[in-house]
């Protein structure tokens, strides 16, 4: 069994915060990604949208598509409703031969909005949870028949974002349901991270490596900040860094435990003023290297 190792552009091309990252161009984020060692890139907004020109786009790299974020309506919309508004990009991905869609419920989240602290996100019952699990199930098994994955992420500032909320939609969907397991998001949301792996290894599609800077994002709870702030003052660093939190030797000797076989994707959003992209996304990148090898996680491409 194998890995590969991707990273989502968002380091050189924001698209929550796109003067943040204002100095540099998608180009740029792929020709270093590529440089760097990086095989596959995850779909940013600026890179082309039509299915050619971002084939195109991606063979002028060298550099797969391997992912990309989707924001859900599910919970307004039919599950009819949301198989058209999400088809075209279905279909662009499995012609890309992209290993997922990375669905995230978006009707009701705050992380887009600077103005409402990250505390103050939607928080449902266990009942709603698992009535949108129902429907949940429905997209994706209609997405596997498309031959695509969902992989569900849970996300600051959304409906599914702490420990119960995870496992209440997992418990509540199909196994068509994967998990993007994102230590980052776990963490800062007041997951365990080892045991949400632990639990639900065996749905996980999808990995996002992702530190956190623990001070920082004490400070945004206890000042009511948003997520666009917590981003801003650092809050996410990228793995090998000496200010992150998280044992990513210990992730790394799990996925090896339970044969995990799929992309592991570096995806730290930060100031590239204070962190600038090429630099963190080596370090990042190094430290996967690294620790693989200790875990006897072999490394495709």
């Amino acid at each position: 069994m194998s890995v590969k190792i991707g990273i989502s552009p968002i380091a050189w091309q924001n698209d929550d915060l796109p003067d943040l990252t204002a100095a540099y161009s998608m180009e740029q984020a792929l020709r270093e990604a590529r440089e760097i060692g990086y095989s596959g890139v995850e779909r940013g907004r600026r890179m082309p949208q039509d299915t050619a020109g971002l084939r195109k786009f991606l063979a002028a790299n060298d550099i797969a598509l391997c992912g990309g974020w989707c924001s859900g309506n599910l919970m307004v919309s039919s599950v009819a409703e949301e198989t058209r508004a999400i088809r075209q990009q279905v279909e662009q991905f499995v012609a890309l031969d992209a290993p997922c869609l990375v669905y995230a419920e978006c009707s009701n989240t705050i992380q887009g909005d600077r103005a409402t602290p990250v505390n103050h996100r939607p928080k449902l019952s266990r009942d709603a949870v698992t009535a949108y699990g129902a429907k949940l199930s429905e997209l994706a098994k209609w997405m596997a028949d498309q031959g695509l994955v969902l992989a569900y992420h849970h996300h600051m500032g959304s409906m599914i974002e702490d420990q119960d909320n995870i496992n209440w939609l997992m418990a509540a969907t199909s196994d068509e349901v994967t998990l993007l397991f994102d230590t980052g998001h776990l963490h800062f949301g007041g997951a365990d991270v080892m045991a949400t792996l632990d639990k639900w290894g065996h749905r996980v599609a999808h990995v996002h490596f992702k530190d956190v800077r623990a001070d920082v994002t004490r400070r945004i709870r206890a000042e009511n900040g948003s997520f666009l702030d917590a981003v801003i003052a650092g809050a996410f660093t990228v793995p090998g860094d000496p200010d992150g939190c998280i044992d990513f030797q210990a992730v790394t000797d799990a996925l090896k435990k339970m044969d995990f076989a799929g992309w592991i994707v570096v995806e730290a959003e930060q100031d590239p003023a204070k962190a600038p992209p090429y630099e963190y996304s080596k370090l990042g990148y190094d430290h996967i290297v690294e620790i693989c090898g200790r875990s006897g996680l072999r490394i495709d491409g």
